[in-house]
């Protein structure tokens, strides 16, 4: 059972930069996967990035390579996304999501757990 809870999601003029926490209430153990969803307004929610707890084995989505980095502190319970190079196409809720199973997936029903969300929004 984890509780997840987000922080960080701002106003940001495009080309700035944003970091996002997920702060996990327990323990995360080994097994997990953790992952960044978003979803704007009127449209589907959109994997990000997710990243394997014990290995640090990482995905991105194509739309954010190069400019988005997820990583976990393990001291901390905690999974960030540093976001850089922002624009107006990244504004949505992002949410943070656990599988405790298996191997890292780009699909949000096979995520159990999420967070409550965090609005980031990109203004031009």
């Amino acid at each position: 059972q984890v509780q997840l809870v987000e922080s960080g999601g701002g106003l940001v003029q495009a080309g700035g930069s944003l970091r996002l926490s997920c702060a996990a209430s327990e323990r995360t153990f080994s097994s997990y996967t953790l992952a960044w969803f978003r979803q704007a307004p009127v449209k589907e929610r959109d994997f990000v990035a997710a990243i394997h707890w014990m290995s640090g084995s990482t995905i991105h989505a194509d739309s954010v390579k190069g400019r988005f980095t997820i990583s976990r502190d393990n001291a901390k319970n905690t999974v960030y996304l540093q976001m850089n190079t922002l624009k107006p196409e990244d504004t949505g809720a992002y949410s943070c999501a656990a599988n405790p199973y298996g191997t890292i997936s780009r699909e949000y029903w096979q995520y159990r757990y999420w967070g409550q969300g965090t609005q980031v929004t990109v203004s031009s």
